[in-house]
């Protein structure tokens, strides 16, 4: 009796197969609870089925700071790009790393596209210059030109600075060339007044006449810059840093700069907005600095209202270009204002960006998609019709081929469909989560690989069957064999997800991730509905007695004989005597 006893004490877990049962009841009932309080009982869908647009920006290498593109400067580019998306009115925008420089930006229908494509690739890079020299955009300067600007000072105790300007450089009509040696005077000795220092200059020397290096190589980028083409502006204050002057051109692209060094960035506003100025009928942006920011501003209109023009003005530099270029009069404190040709949307998306600060990294934009909620509905549809085809067939062999089995198949892959739904519902909100067209074809080719699982089981309890045992001894001995062969297989397929998920960006990590997580479910459903199930039903007629229709008929599936031991009796030997 020792040996039934051992036996039935092995089988003692898979012998009560209610309390797994029981166990993934619990889960399932959880799940779908907290799928209906939460609200979201449905998967959230990506762009690519709900309609919208995918924007993908890729950080670009910073001069001068190699090690600028981590992840902590990509976590902080990611926070204030949403910020950014969602002060657009965007409710449910999603914004995301993906691998180690890129971010996608999916922002659902209902959206302008353009609005938030200009919004999400500003680094909105502000810096208050003050400016040295100004002439027209053109390739050859004339250096006498001056922007119409003003400013102005509160007559209160305490006055909030403002600092208007159209902006513009005005014209005096006749435009005659300068030579470049006069305009490099000109440009160095701008570059004296404002105390920049000129290494290159003996004593006593002027520093016109010797200017160093770095002073001439500024004075002959100012000379060829040409600001009416875009790609010129674009270009013209790029890889410098702060602390060094630089050349600018004007947003319009009819004046260009020589400009010092930044005074006060835009991490020194505490806050943007677009106001309307009634008096003079123009959109312009009021910041408030914080207050270090008030002491910098401070400082440094002290310092131009002293100047001549034009050194009595400062540029407010967004991004490299100049969106204004106001005079300084007096000492201003607290707040600025920026006025140009300001519509009332571009004056909002520019508070907008310079309320959440600028981004801590430049990016390229790699690529943006736009679907329509129409072509996205017939995407789902078509991967719907898809999925079903797929079950039907995979039903049709399960019943054509295992019968009575084909019912514990189904109601696994019921059970397994219920988990993915509930926790894909609840994905959604808790990381982001969005079902995409790759998501839906993972969730297809997990059909099979569900279905696979529950075939290994079954071969094996019909092997055993085949040997000659009966159903309760052949779905024990089957088990461990299945069990194996299980494992291992989803260990294969989640570690071609988790790799794919990892080196992929974009909609395939969909793919990747319905992939992995429809992989672990298996393992879950096999090992606490199907085995449990099939344990259960082992002890009915139906299938114990081998029904032609249960898929365990021990004569169509050859069964030999009943195995029976027979013990073996040696007879004795008769050892001849010795004479």
């Amino acid at each position: 009796m020792p040996a039934p006893k051992k036996g039935k004490g092995r089988a003692g877990g898979q012998s009560r197969p209610g309390r797994a049962l029981a166990l993934i009841l619990i889960a399932m009932v959880a799940l779908t609870g907290g799928m209906f309080l939460s609200g979201n009982t449905k998967p959230r869908l990506g762009i690519d089925l709900a309609g919208g647009t995918s924007i993908t920006l890729q950080a670009k290498n910073q001069p001068g700071k190699p090690n600028a593109i981590n992840k902590t400067n990509m976590d902080t580019a990611v926070s204030i790009i949403e910020r950014r998306v969602n002060g657009l009115g965007v409710s449910e925008a999603e914004v995301q790393t993906q691998g180690d420089r890129n971010i996608i930006v999916n922002i659902p229908k209902g959206t302008d596209s353009k609005q938030a494509q200009e919004q999400v690739g500003t680094t909105a890079q502000l810096y208050f210059r003050p400016v040295l020299t100004v002439t027209d955009g053109g390739a050859t300067p004339t250096g006498t030109e001056s922007p119409s600007a003003t400013g102005s000072e509160e007559p209160d105790a305490t006055p909030s600075a403002k600092a208007s300007s159209d902006g513009t450089a005005s014209d005096s009509g006749s435009t005659p060339s300068a030579d470049a040696t006069t305009q490099g005077r000109a440009v160095t000795g701008a570059l004296k007044e404002d105390g920049t220092p000129t290494p290159g200059a003996s004593d006593g020397a002027a520093a016109s006449e010797t200017p160093d290096p770095a002073t001439a190589a500024l004075e002959k980028k100012f000379t060829e810059l040409d600001c009416s083409k875009p790609s010129a502006r674009a270009k013209a204050g790029e890889g410098v840093a702060p602390e060094d002057p630089t050349v600018a051109c004007s947003s319009e692209g009819d004046a260009k700069y020589i400009l010092g060094p930044a005074e006060v960035s835009g991490t020194d506003v505490d806050d943007a907005k677009a106001q309307f100025d009634q008096q003079r009928g123009i959109w312009l942006v009021s910041m408030d600095f914080t207050d270090k920011g008030s002491k910098k501003f401070q400082a440094i209109t002290k310092k131009l209202s002293a100047q001549q023009s034009p050194q009595n003005q400062f540029a407010i530099s967004l991004d490299g270009e100049v969106v204004s270029a106001p005079q300084v009069n007096s000492t201003l404190t607290g707040s600025a204002e920026i006025s140009g040709s300001f519509s009332q949307q571009s004056a909002e998306d520019l508070a907008n960006v310079l309320s959440y600060g600028a981004l801590p990294l430049s990016f390229q934009e790699q690529s943006v998609t736009t679907v329509s909620a129409a072509l996205g509905g017939d995407q789902l549809r078509a991967g719907l019709i898809a999925g079903a085809i797929g079950l039907a067939l995979v039903v049709i062999y399960l019943v054509a081929y295992y019968r009575g089995l084909a019912f514990i198949a189904l109601l696994s892959l019921g059970v397994s469909g219920v988990l993915s739904y509930t926790i894909m519902a609840l994905l959604g909100p808790a990381i982001g989560f969005a079902l995409n067209l790759p998501a839906v074809c993972g969730a297809i080719v997990a059909i099979g690989i569900t279905a696979d699982s529950f075939i290994v089981y079954f071969e094996r309890v019909r092997d055993e069957i085949r040997e000659g045992r009966t159903l309760r001894p052949a779905i024990e001995r089957g088990w461990p064999r299945a069990r194996r062969t299980i494992l291992v297989s989803d260990f294969v397929s989640f570690l071609a997800a988790a790799v794919l998920f990892l080196v992929t960006v974009g909609k395939v990590q969909g793919f990747a991730f319905t992939l992995g997580l429809t992989t672990l479910l298996d393992v879950v459903v096999v090992f606490f509905f199907t085995k449990p199930v099939l344990t259960m039903m082992g002890g009915t007629k139906f299938f114990s007695s081998g029904h032609p229709w249960s898929g365990l008929d021990p004569k169509r599936l050859g069964a030999k004989p009943p195995l029976r031991r027979s013990r073996r009796v040696n007879a004795p030997i008769d050892h001849p005597k010795e004479a």
